[in-house]
């Protein structure tokens, strides 16, 4: 854009600095701690906020630093950090300026309730040019606090909200869906209805991931809090027409079978997650140890050019995989993917019966299946997408 001023405005994507060049690295995710100072029912990651041995083996400050460095230098744009509870850091600070210094736009997982008003200030005064994303557990003092089952929380989350919101800070809420907060669906809505930077109703988590680290009785747990598939189909479907809408364009672009590339996902492709111990992954759910690379004794650089994509070149071999994911064509409606795969069972390439259950009750909601039939027993299934197409 020209115009009579010193200033010229350019898509830099179109300029011949950027012609012929693209990014290794364009985002990438730090999990900065798994201790939490909510022991929410239903997460999958969360370790006590006092849990000093975690504490001990999390990246110093000056790692995170040289990690952000070698990213900005890589090309990357944005860094998203998560946790836990990633403000429990006592370096969170110094290391959001560090990263807003290295021009790097800050993505914010948080559930708010640490948020200062000296935090306030600084996100006020030094923007994260993205919007924080806040969890919100409930709209009331009994559900939150049974969710989260850390007494005083509502209050700290309501505190951290309130001065997002005087500081006029970009921000959205998102939900779990709970046995405690299953009942306020309309009333989130509402309350999220009156923040500024929510364009659209809030998200809902409900179909969740276990553990993705071995131990511990947690799992089982979680699938009992889990929706069925139909549940989540109902909830899915209660913007019907919203909904059809995207599924019609989703179901024209992201279905179809996979064959035996296992990795038929992003993962890996211009981004990866850093967990809290310095170990990179192609994304934030995949730990299993072959998949994951040890930025202590390593680079980005190397992981991204190198070990990433040999990763990416792993074929399933698992039988069962083979004769039904393999052959699915609903397989990016189910979300099956190495890493749900891993945390479900181990290993990478094993079905997972949740996941199918749930891309089954919706494609037979959107009328790709007829009630007794399967996604790998489906030949003409680009017909029947376009079908779809047509149909909305």
């Amino acid at each position: 854009m020209k115009n009579n001023s010193y200033i010229e405005k350019l898509d830099i994507s179109k300029t011949l600095l950027w012609k012929g060049r693209g990014t290794i690295l364009g985002r990438l995710d730090i999990e900065l701690t798994e201790r939490c100072n909510n022991n929410c029912i239903h997460c999958c990651i969360n370790l006590p906020a006092d849990d000093s041995v975690a504490r001990d083996k999390e990246l110093s400050t000056a790692e995170i630093k040289n990690i952000l460095k070698e990213a900005a230098s890589l090309g990357c744009l944005s860094v998203r950090f998560t946790g836990g509870e990633p403000l429990l850091r006592e370096d969170f600070e110094e290391l959001y300026i560090f990263s807003r210094k290295s021009g790097l736009k800050v993505i914010l997982f948080t559930n708010a309730t640490l948020i200062t008003k000296h935090l306030a200030d600084l996100f006020s005064r030094i923007p994260p040019l993205e919007k924080i994303e806040v969890s919100v557990y409930g709209v009331k003092k009994e559900s939150y606090e049974g969710v989260t089952r850390s007494p005083g929380s509502f209050a700290a989350a309501q505190r951290g909200i309130k001065l997002l919101l005087e500081k006029k800070i970009p921000f959205v809420v998102k939900g779990a869906l709970l046995p405690y907060n299953k009942d306020e669906i309309e009333e989130f809505k509402a309350f999220a209805k009156k923040i500024p930077g929510m364009d659209k109703p809030p998200s809902y988590s409900m179909f969740f991931d276990l553990r993705c680290r071995p131990g511990g009785k947690k799992n089982e747990a979680i699938k009992k809090l889990r929706a069925t598939a139909e549940q989540g189909l109902e909830i899915l479907t209660r913007r019907k027409d919203e909904y059809l809408k995207g599924m019609k364009e989703f179901c024209s672009k992201f279905i179809g079978p996979s064959g035996d590339k296992l990795f038929s996902c992003g993962g890996g492709c211009n981004g990866g997650c850093v967990d809290a111990y310095g170990k990179f992954q192609l994304c934030m759910m995949l730990r299993a140890p072959d998949t994951v690379y040890n930025l202590r004794k390593g680079s980005l650089k190397e992981a991204m050019e190198n070990f990433f994509p040999r990763i990416r070149e792993i074929k399933a071999s698992s039988s069962e995989y083979l004769k039904r994911c393999a052959r699915c064509f609903l397989k990016g409606l189910c979300e099956q993917c190495p890493a749900k795969s891993w945390t479900e069972s181990g290993i990478l390439d094993t079905p997972v019966e949740y996941l199918c259950e749930i891309a089954h009750s919706q494609a037979r909601f959107l009328g790709l299946l007829s009630g007794s039939e399967y996604g790998w027993e489906v030949i003409n299934w680009q017909e029947r997408i376009a079908n779809l197409a047509n149909r909305l």
